[in-house]
Parts: C-alpha cells; structure tokens; sequence
C-alpha cells in the first residue's frame, strides 16, 4: 500500500512489538494453564504483560482483564454491569460506537433497560447540564460514553462524567479504544474502559478492560476459569504480550509522538485551505488539537460526479475511509447527528508515527487532481470565470443579446 492513513481503523505493528511475540510463535508456545515448566514460563509472561499494563495506566494488577478485542470488552462491561447490578437504565449518546448501540438496543428490546441518550451539540459535544439532569432523574444508572470518537476525533471529559457518576451513584463505563496509548488516564472516577491493542501498532485480536476492584461484571464467556473467572478460554498468548508492549512503547514516546502527529493534523487542514478546492468544512472537532483525538481528521468534501474521492484515492493506493451522502449513499450513524451540510463526502483521515509530510503532500495533490479532472467541478469553475468576466470595473453587469 502506497499510503496509508486509515490509522484509526487498525495500524502497524511496531517493530518492538514483533521482536516481543516471535518466542511465543516459536518456542515458548506452550499452554499457560499447563502445570509444566514451559506453561509456568508462559503463564509468568500472561502475569508480567498484566503488571505492564496496569503500571502504565496506574491500575492494579488485578483490575486488568484481557480479551479478543474492545468489541468484546464492550459486551462484557454493559451486559456484565446491567446483570451484576441489576440495571434498568442507561444513559449514552446517539454517536458511540456500534458496539455500545447495538448491545444496548439487545437489551432493551429484551425488556433488561431504558436507554436515554443525552443531548449533543451541533459539533457532537456531550451536553454535562443534560447528563445532570438525567442523572438527577436516574440515580443509580450506567453510563456509558467514549472518550474519543472514532469517525469525529471529539474528546469528551470523561473526568467531569466521572466526578457525576460518583454524586449519583451512577456505574461509568467509558470506551476508550481511539485514545488508548495516545493519552495519560486518571482512574479515580472511571469504574470499566476497555483498550485494543491493534489501534496502538499491537496485534489484531488481542485487547483487554479495566474493571475498578470495588466493582465486578457478570461473565460472558465461561470455561477453564482463565482471567481469574472473569473470561474462560486458553488465553491468546501472543496477543496479550503484543499488547502489553504495544502499549509500553506508546507511552515511552507518547509526547514525542503526539506533538508529531497534531503537526501532520496541521498540516494538513493548511494544505487543504490553499488546495483551491471550494467547500470543504470539517466534522465535529476533528480539526481541534484541543478538543479530538490527535490522530484522527474528519473532512467533508463537495460531492463528485465520478464517484467517491475514497475509492478515487483508493484506485492510486491512498488508503482513507469514510462515507458519502453523494447520489444517495448513506452516511454513518454518527455524521446524520451533527448538523452538518447533507450533501458532501466525508472523509476521515487518520495518522500515524509512521505518516510523513510528504505522504500528505502527494495526498492532497492527488485529490486536488480528481477535483480538476470532475466534469461538474470544471463546470462550476467556467461558469464562476464567465460570470467574473461579464461584471465591470464599476460592479455592474454587462448586457449581452443573445
């Protein structure tokens, strides 16, 4: 692949993390339940990659549980909460991920819980003085909202949400897939947040959830009592390790590698403004480095004749996502909540340490050139250029005969 900026969908492993999980392909392949010595060595890396994880984010130990990925921590803290609890309400919002929406609305169509969705402003921020009120009216209730968007970037204050989970009662869960890695947490008011590690350069398939110690989750996944009981089955050994120095390096070179990344952001929203292409605008705060995700960069674009500037980039090997209201193709769940223009492309572009300036340049001089090569843009632009032609140096317009 040519260029890749779809990071926020999945990203590179990093070469220490590739060195890290070879024994366990190789040599130290044995199962960590068995008694022997090669499953001890194993089990004692599972019980050190646990320790890392928990050191980086200021946890215990035993208040990390790992898992196939975030979807699963997702399913296991809202439906483990909701049962342990015994919940009958859930306040969220209409822009979480699938994941969150989608076992919600299980339950609810199986008649456990109410969902309530608090109030989002035109740029997709959670309303606090809304979460109050429905807190006020549903004491004792779950929470669940992310911490940063995948498709806008928004960053919501999940420690204000925390301080008033705590003065209701209420259980917080806080999906923290897109920042995990990317920033430092505080804990003290978060009571479950769940992180995959294939979105910090670790392996596919391997995540895990942080379940605060005053609190437990109903299992979803029973067996050979693996992960202390909380989730059953031989554990995936070298996603777990993966994972673990994933995260290490990311924290290691978290700043330097921030700062980097807000610079490739930059540059490319001041690339995008000399481009000459008219009507672009951008989505949520994707364009903040204040209030998003550093990595991630929504974008809507005038619609294409042709077809989709996505696949466009996608036929010259720029790999990018998103989706169109253009000729009828529909937008994400999370684009028709914002106010925003109903006809346009939008596309995320996600970085990465990996990413370079000059991957952005090409990016850009490639969708300036789709642009100039669209009959309906080349239109606009001769009519604009007939139009300036026909007014006088005075302002008023020329009479033609026709």
């Amino acid at each position: 692949m040519e260029i890749y900026l779809d990071n926020a969908a999945t990203t590179a492993l990093d070469p220490d993390v590739i060195e890290a999980i070879l024994p366990f392909l190789t040599t130290n392949y044995a199962n960590p339940s068995s008694a022997h010595g090669a499953g001890r060595r194993v089990k004692e890396a599972i019980d050190q990659a646990r320790r890392t994880v928990a050191g980086l984010l200021g946890a215990s130990p035993d208040e990390i549980y790992f898992t196939a990925g975030a979807t699963e921590g997702i399913n296991l803290a809202l439906s483990g909460a909701i049962q342990a609890y015994d919940l009958n309400h859930v306040l969220t919002s209409r822009i979480e991920h699938k994941a969150v929406l989608a076992t919600l609305k299980r339950h609810e169509k199986e008649g456990d819980i109410e969902t309530s969705f608090v109030k989002l402003d035109e740029r997709g921020n959670v309303d606090l003085y809304h979460l109050e009120n429905l807190l006020r009216a549903n004491p004792r209730t779950l929470i669940a909202l992310m911490h940063g968007n995948n498709e806008i970037g928004n960053l919501t204050d999940i420690q204000a949400i925390g301080v008033l989970a705590r003065r209701y009662n209420a259980v917080f869960f806080t999906d923290t897939t897109q920042t995990m890695g990317k920033v430092r947490f505080d804990l003290q008011d978060i009571d479950f947040l769940v992180g995959s590690a294939h979105k910090f350069h670790g392996p596919k398939g391997a995540g895990f959830i942080y379940i605060n110690k005053k609190h437990h989750l109903k299992p979803l996944i029973y067996g050979g009592g693996q992960e202390s009981g909380q989730r059953g089955g031989t554990e995936n050994v070298t996603g777990i390790v993966g994972l673990a120095k994933a995260l290490e390096v990311a924290y290691r070179n978290l700043d330097e590698n921030q700062t980097k990344i807000c610079k490739l952001k930059q540059y490319l929203v001041s690339k995008l403004a000399i481009s000459g292409i008219e009507g672009i605008c951008y989505n949520g705060e994707s364009k903040s480095l204040e209030n998003s995700v550093a990595n991630v960069l929504s974008v809507s674009f005038p619609c294409l004749s042709t077809g989709s500037l996505v696949a466009g980039l996608d036929q010259i090997g720029i790999a990018v996502s998103g989706g169109s209201a253009c000729s009828g193709r529909g937008t994400s769940h999370v684009i028709r909540a914002l106010a925003c223009e109903a006809d346009k492309e939008n596309v995320r572009f996600s970085f990465s340490k990996f990413n370079t300036f000059e991957e952005l340049d090409r990016v850009v001089a490639a969708i300036v050139r789709i642009y100039e090569s669209d009959p309906l843009v080349a239109a606009g632009k001769a009519w604009k250029n007939i139009a300036s032609w026909a007014l006088d140096s005075s302002g008023g317009a020329r009479q033609f005969q026709f």
